[in-house]
């Protein structure tokens, strides 16, 4: 199942695979914005109660450096597509995760985040304790690009990680991956970001060293896919472009901002959906 935002992209993929594995192959494309909390959860609460399981779960939904502009949501949409939004769409989708994961010789489901290493630009004055603070309309582009990704590993080590599947014991994993700079159209976002010779620079440097499309999804792969994730419990890890555990940054690594990201979003869900919006995450699902 592919889900996106643009009607052209998800057809497009799904004649892609369909001409190479056969016309047979099943895969369905569900269009969702990200960036609206309510869409997502029409499409999201629809899935899971339809679909019989749900082993991967790849998150990779986005916006590139962008100029500051709020979402319908009345979030600062790069926070609130990168990380809220994709938060939601794992919050509703993983009373199904739980239940594939206790199916009988099922493998462990996995989660996988697409981050950044541009996380490590971040503000260093990033609280993550109020809807005001993130509304900051003085931070660059680039600045809320990495708050942005910031925001996805701290809550995939200290939210998702920590306070549900360890809490539980669910035999679930989630991982936080770099995939590096890609040759898409993120990378022309730069020149809507910084309007002028700067912004086609920037562009010009990221398709210079960017990867294939191809090339770039080797460490979501790696994270949904291989075996060494579990051999090597790589549960809540940082992977990088090069499908190696990677040291994020000391800001990453700090649990009391995990701990505000994770009672921010969670506010912020409720805030724009209702206050039953969240889905139970101590759920008890039985196959």
């Amino acid at each position: 199942m592919i889900s996106s935002v643009n009607p052209k992209n998800g057809p497009q993929a799904i004649e892609k695979l369909k001409n190479e594995f056969g016309q047979d192959t099943n895969v369905e494309w569900c269009p969702c914005n990200v960036g609206c909390l309510k869409n997502i959860q029409q499409v999201f609460s629809g899935i899971a109660e339809r679909e019989e399981r749900l082993d991967i779960l790849i998150l990779s939904a986005g916006i590139n450096s962008s100029p500051f502009e709020l979402s319908v949501d009345g979030i600062e949409r790069l926070f609130g597509c990168n990380w809220i939004g994709q938060s939601y769409i794992i919050n509703l989708l993983y009373p199904l995760m739980r239940k594939t994961s206790k199916l009988p010789n099922a493998p462990a489901p996995r989660i996988v985040l697409e981050a950044s290493d541009m996380h490590k630009m971040a503000p260093a004055d990033v609280k993550f304790q109020s809807l005001e603070e993130i509304n900051n309309d003085k931070l660059s582009p680039i600045q809320l690009y990495a708050r942005s990704k910031l925001a996805m590993i701290l809550g995939v080590r200290y939210g998702i990680h920590k306070k549900i599947i360890k809490a539980n014991k669910d035999n679930i994993y989630v991982i936080a991956v770099h995939p590096g700079a890609v040759m898409t159209d993120m990378q022309y976002q730069y020149q809507e970001a910084y309007p002028g010779l700067f912004g086609k620079i920037l562009t010009l440097i990221n398709l210079g060293i960017s990867k294939t499309p191809e090339q770039g999804a080797t460490s979501a792969l790696f994270a949904a896919m291989s075996p060494d994730i579990e051999k090597k419990d790589l549960n809540g890890a940082y992977i990088d472009d090069w499908s190696e555990l990677a040291s994020p940054s000391e800001m990453a690594m700090n649990e009391e901002l995990g701990n505000n990201l994770w009672d921010l979003s969670e506010s912020l869900i409720k805030r724009s959906v209702g206050p039953n919006a969240l889905q139970n995450w101590n759920q008890i699902i039985t196959a």
